[in-house]
């Protein structure tokens, strides 16, 4: 058994996230730990100042841990503030940063030794891309690896920001198998610690394998 895992399709920390307050209820957290690392170079402190006003609202504290470099994630001081979290939020920013920051790091592994002890994990847009495996490469809508927390699941995020030809291109891209959730901003993608998936939020997730129309059963458990 898992903690709770949100996909959410970005626009975090905005009124219509319902989710984030059942997150803060399943995992018994008095904190949210925000990891900015996606966003290193788009203002870090920025995305942190947000995550603190919005879950104030809520009424959690909320603190950024500052891992934006690969030398961050391999500080064990920083290891040691993810295991011990019982809400992780991994921020929006660049995918492709913040897996080259996290894979195969001290970081990553106390991540995934708080989430497997019930610690809550949620991923907002690159955050969510990265946690699965394979990843949608932002830059052209192919796949590449991802940190594969999730297996055989690909994320495409801002969904109802995206246009329908970037979207089909990533359809036809995806490998055989691979079952692609498409999330609109302000949604998330919930697995509930008992292996379930269910939606929340203010849009839509719709889910494809093999180019066509699939269901929440046909996600990975």
């Amino acid at each position: 058994m898992s903690g709770p895992l949100a996909l959410v399709g970005g626009g975090e920390w905005q009124q219509g996230c319902t989710f984030d307050r059942a997150l803060l209820e399943s995992s018994g957290a008095r904190e949210v730990l925000v990891l900015p690392t996606a966003a290193a170079y788009e203002h870090p402190e920025r995305a942190v100042a947000s995550a603190q006003a919005y879950f104030a609202g809520l009424g959690v504290a909320a603190r950024g841990l500052g891992v934006l470099r690969r030398p961050d994630a391999l500080d064990e001081a920083n290891a040691a503030e993810v295991r011990a979290a019982r809400f992780l939020y991994l921020a929006g920013g660049s995918p492709m940063h913040l897996r080259s920051v996290l894979k195969s790091s001290p970081v990553w592994d106390a991540l995934l030794a708080a989430w497997a002890d019930g610690a809550a994990l949620a991923g907002s847009s690159a955050g969510a891309m990265v946690l699965c495996d394979p990843m949608v490469d932002p830059r052209g809508g192919a796949f590449t690896v991802g940190l594969a927390l999730v297996e055989q699941l690909a994320v495409i995020p801002h969904h109802d920001t995206w246009s329908p030809e970037k979207a089909k291109r990533t359809l036809d891209l995806a490998p055989d198998g691979v079952v692609v959730a498409a999330i609109d901003e302000r949604t998330a993608l919930v697995r509930d610690p008992d292996g379930s998936w269910r939606t929340d939020g203010v849009g839509e997730v719709a889910v494809f394998r093999a180019g066509a129309v699939a269901t929440l059963a046909d996600l990975p458990g």
